[in-house]
């Protein structure tokens, strides 16, 4: 088939949309990028693309809550498009930013029979902007469509709010794909490891059909070994961690 067509959605204040971009072509995907606005005003149509991205940033300045006006213009008025992608077996991805948008609009975590917003995204624990790299744990019974065949990765995080917390009940309901871990591979390490104190040490979920992916750290900052920290001393690779996610997207859609 015809290349994975892949469509950036874009506000005021994206501003990892070239990385990703870079990424899904690197992963042989055809990328479109788009002001949400355009979708607006339909001069694009989401139905045509297979695979839609919420990139990171900080969408018109994290103002009242870092990315809930992107969240309700995309709830408002794309609801009923995004309804009809997803329903077509299509790909959602959020990264960052996007995790807390795809949360803000109720798209994710997408629980049968939970309406609203059942979880969110808040301040870290710490007070500060935490920037970094982490260590993830891939949950390898997860559904999820992007890590298959995955089991750890090591990315950095940038975000002030990416403590995730639940409503009662909600949590054990949850598809965790990634969590944060140490070295090790021990998801119940603390701050400095989980840099945000969030819930489970969840750096990532999905829905039910694994299709909805979103997570707090940046894949798409980590597909080439140079831009590890420690490239120099350590052991060459032919890509970095975060590749693997973008293959795997590109790779269901031309399965599909």
């Amino acid at each position: 088939m015809a290349k994975a067509k892949i469509l950036m959605l874009r506000a005021p204040g994206t501003n990892c949309d070239l990385e990703t971009q870079v990424a899904f072509e690197q992963a042989g995907a055809e990328v479109d990028s788009a002001l949400v606005t355009e979708l607006f005003r339909r001069e694009k149509r989401l139905a045509d693309y297979q695979i839609l991205v919420s990139p990171g940033g900080f969408t018109y300045g994290d103002d009242i809550s870092a990315g809930k006006i992107l969240a309700n213009e995309i709830k408002l008025r794309l609801g009923e498009d995004i309804l009809k992608f997803v329903e077509a077996g299509k790909l959602v991805l959020g990264i960052c930013n996007g995790f807390q948008v795809l949360v803000k609009t109720g798209i994710l975590p997408g629980i049968k029979g939970k309406t609203g917003q059942p979880i969110t995204l808040t301040s870290n624990d710490s007070g500060k902007f935490e920037c970094r790299w982490v260590y993830l744990k891939i949950n390898e019974k997860s559904p999820c469509v992007f890590t298959r065949g995955m089991k750890s990765m090591y990315i950095p995080v940038a975000h002030g709010e990416g403590k995730l917390v639940a409503e009662p009940g909600v949590a054990e309901k949850l598809n965790v794909v990634v969590q944060y871990a140490d070295e090790k591979g021990n998801t119940q390490a603390g701050y400095p490891y989980n840099p945000n104190g969030s819930l489970g040490n969840i750096a990532g979920i999905c829905d039910d059909s694994g299709r909805i992916f979103a997570l707090m750290p940046h894949p798409e900052r980590f597909i080439r070994w140079t831009q590890h920290p420690r490239w120099t001393r350590e052991t060459p690779r032919e890509t970095g961690d975060g590749l693997q996610v973008f293959i795997n997207a590109v790779a269901w859609v031309k399965g599909m």
